[in-house]
């Protein structure tokens, strides 16, 4: 293994530790936000979910143009990560009410983003493989999310709070491992975070990937939530249960991403997101409309599999674009176009369930999917392929 890999693999562990904390609490979140006093448990989860992501929307930037103009990454991985930590120990210990929950949360969401998003930018960094780079921060995405739903289902059978410790633990350990990760950051600029925002927003292409990342997330989080009300009310399924089943979705979309980010170094990011946008929002259909338990599980693990071929392809065209020292600011972007995604499909998901049932939440979330998608894809097309992967090659296969 070369020094490059090391790194590739010490940043994507940090990723994997944010993923993996943050979806502890998904499948036993209505027992979670019980436990605080919540009276309607089922639209409080809703609420506790929606205010981390609401977190990382308004302090993504801040951490990226931050790091852009210190000239540093690794200092500021490590704050996120140990500060959020502490954010996920005071929810365990804290005997607060469900308002003081959500002031947590949302404190701990502003921490843990910057962890997140800037590790995936050292990534951006480390070298000019951008799909295989992004593929190992896909793949340390998936594997938290698909191991957090199962361990986070049967933690929750312990304590409803045992998930929250488990994720300062894990977030803990993530900060100092980062300490020891050499900073490859470009070096810094005089710029303000306002100046920052201004060059994100001259270069327009990066609208592309912001959009499908966004229609990306809005899926994972409707699945989040309503996939986990869905499976528990639908199907009479427990917590752990609950979990497992999450974890079909999560395993391919976990396995298959370094993979499908190294075709996409060869191929193009043109053609996999494409491919995988134009199916992804009738697999999301299919699940919902399945006869049976069996068949909703399959149509997860199809949904898996669509997310991974477009997930690192997505990540690597913002790589792609991005100016080298505007990539945090340009990560963060992405994250907050994501982030915003994923509050959609929680609130948005949540409210259509709640009032129209699960059949024409899933129809909804699907629909957008197909829709967005379409009306992203020729601004996609337009773009020089020369830019966007077509011509790389992996220097260390």
């Amino acid at each position: 293994m070369t020094g490059t890999d090391r790194e590739r693999a010490a940043l994507a562990g940090v990723v994997f530790a944010v993923l993996f904390a943050q979806v502890l609490v998904y499948p036993g979140a209505a027992d979670l936000v019980a436990a605080y006093g919540a009276a309607d448990p089922e639209t409080a989860s809703r609420w506790f979910l929606a205010t981390e992501f609401g977190a990382f929307v308004a302090f993504a930037g801040v951490w990226g143009a931050a790091s852009d103009r210190a000239g540093r990454r690794v200092p500021f991985i490590a704050a996120g990560a140990l500060a959020g930590s502490l954010g996920y120990a005071a929810l365990a210990v804290a005997d607060v009410g469900f308002a003081g929950a959500l002031a947590l949360r949302a404190l701990q969401g502003a921490l843990t983003i910057g962890a997140f998003s800037l590790a995936i930018t050292m990534l951006m960094d480390l070298s000019d493989d951008h799909g295989k780079n992004m593929g190992a921060a896909g793949i340390a995405i998936g594997l938290g999310t698909a191991l957090g739903a199962p361990v986070g289902g049967q933690l929750t059978e312990v304590a409803p709070r045992a998930p929250l410790y488990g994720g300062a633990v894990v977030l803990a350990a993530a900060g100092l491992f980062a300490l020891r990760v050499p900073d490859r950051a470009p070096s810094g600029h005089g710029d303000s975070a306002r100046a920052a925002v201004r060059s994100l927003a001259a270069k327009p292409a990066l609208a592309v990937p912001f959009a499908f990342g966004f229609i990306d997330r809005f899926t994972a989080g409707f699945f989040a939530l309503v996939g986990t009300l869905y499976f528990r009310q639908a199907f009479g399924l427990d917590a752990g249960a609950t979990g497992l089943t999450l974890a079909l979705f999560f395993a391919p979309f976990a396995l298959l991403q370094y993979p499908f980010g190294k075709l996409s170094d060869r191929v193009g990011r043109t053609l996999p997101i494409a491919v995988g946008s134009a199916t992804y929002g009738l697999a999301v259909v299919g699940v919902g409309f399945a006869p049976s338990l069996r068949f909703a599980q399959a149509g997860m693990v199809v949904v898996g599999v669509l997310g991974a071929v477009m997930a690192p392809a997505t990540m690597a065209l913002v790589t792609d674009l991005a100016d080298a020292g505007e990539r945090g600011v340009s990560m963060a972007g992405f994250n907050v176009a994501g982030s915003l995604g994923f509050l959609t499909g929680i609130v948005g998901g949540g409210a259509v369930a709640e009032r129209y049932g699960f059949a024409d939440a899933f129809l909804l979330a699907g629909g957008a999917e197909l829709v967005l998608a379409a009306l992203a894809l020729p601004a996609l097309l337009k773009l020089n392929p020369k830019t966007i992967g077509v011509d790389a090659r992996s220097s260390d296969d």
